[in-house]
């Protein structure tokens, strides 16, 4: 069978070109006679794997150097917890709550400490991004938290907030490494892998050197602790160590095609053939307010779910995949992330306009 367009919003589609990459490499990696998944962690080959993945993520966002780069597994959802526990001294956060994941890192953090929701879009289902220029933050607020692209509402920040000094700690699991971003202006920025970067499995944490200290909250796991992570140089245990070395690939792959500045043209350029059609269309439309929308993330509905049921089938058998909204809000999505091609995209347009056709 050859392959579909898959526009599921994760574990998602990966580039081609890697994934036949590692299936080459899938019974001897570089002559070691054995698999990635079956050497040691403490290998020499593993060893080169796992800086080789750091130099290249550093490379292509322009990490500073007083920043580390931690491979953690727990998925983006054990930060929501990770967090409060290393970086609320005074026991005082704020939140920007603008979709689900914002929403459960918010409540999480109530577990740690004083979590204060600063500004929230639930009023209108989270179809907009809140004004953020001036938030109610307190001298006593330890960070300021945000959700910058909501995969399920399909809403991306596009100026961050006014943190009044206060270290922002951002969670960009479905926008990562989708466009150029200046990691100075964030305290902690981290992801889960599994939405535009590599397999599920690992969370990719990027925080500055001084906020990892040893006094965190009494009873942080040991493991939880970005200290521990830290100086052990994601090694501590195990790693998710195919999941680093696919990332690795992926890296490798963007770096080969131009870095983010080329993939956010090509972002650019994909969504706009999308929205220009939603834009258009008499029977589709996009949900979320125009100047909040997101480039990797793109939900839409007829209005009628009889009829959004009737495009998600038919679309399957056409080949384009996983483009049933999540369940919580139903209607459709279709997530474009950096390995769909534009013509996944251009191809998607094409089925909508007949399908609006047949059914209007």
């Amino acid at each position: 069978m050859s392959r579909v367009y898959n526009f599921s919003a994760g574990p998602a589609v990966l580039p081609e070109e890697v994934l036949k990459e590692a299936a080459d490499e899938m019974l001897d990696y570089k002559g070691s006679g054995m698999s990635v998944m079956e050497m040691s962690h403490r290998s020499k080959v593993f060893d080169e794997i796992i800086k080789d993945a750091e130099a290249d993520i550093r490379k292509l966002m322009n990490i500073p150097d007083n920043y580390k780069v931690l491979f953690l597994q727990g998925g983006a959802s054990q930060q929501f917890a990770a967090i409060p526990m290393n970086l609320m001294k005074n026991k005082k956060a704020g939140y920007i709550v603008t979709g689900q994941w914002a929403k459960k890192a918010f409540q999480e953090a109530k577990m740690y400490g004083e979590a204060v929701e600063l500004a929230s879009s639930a009023d209108e289902t989270f179809s907009y991004i809140p004004d953020c220029s001036d938030l109610p933050i307190t001298d006593d607020m330890d960070y300021v938290y945000i959700c910058e692209n909501n995969t399920i509402y399909g809403t991306k920040y596009k100026t961050l907030p006014n943190t009044k000094g206060k270290d922002l700690v951002a969670d960009v699991s479905s926008c990562f490494l989708s466009e150029p971003v200046d990691v100075s202006k964030y305290g902690v920025i981290y992801g889960g892998v599994q939405k535009n970067v590599g397999p599920a499995g690992m969370v990719i944490v990027i925080i500055r050197e001084d906020l990892i200290r040893d006094d965190v909250l009494e009873g942080t796991p040991t493991m939880l602790k970005y200290k521990t992570q830290a100086d052990n140089d994601s090694l501590y245990n195990t790693p998710p160590c195919y999941t680093i070395y696919i990332c690795g690939k992926v890296f490798k792959w963007l770096l080969k095609n131009g870095g983010l500045e080329a993939m956010k043209e090509l972002n650019e350029r994909k969504a706009k053939i999308l929205y220009d059609y939603l834009d258009s269309s008499k029977l589709f439309k996009g949900t979320v307010r125009k100047e909040d929308r997101s480039l990797m993330n793109v939900p839409f509905v007829t209005g009628n779910e009889e009829l959004d049921a009737k495009f998600v089938k038919e679309a399957t058998a056409a080949g384009f995949v996983n483009l049933k909204g999540h369940r919580t809000v139903g209607g459709m999505r279709a997530s474009i992330y950096n390995a769909m091609p534009i013509e996944g995209v251009e191809k998607l347009v094409e089925f909508m306009k007949k399908f609006e056709e047949a059914n209007s």
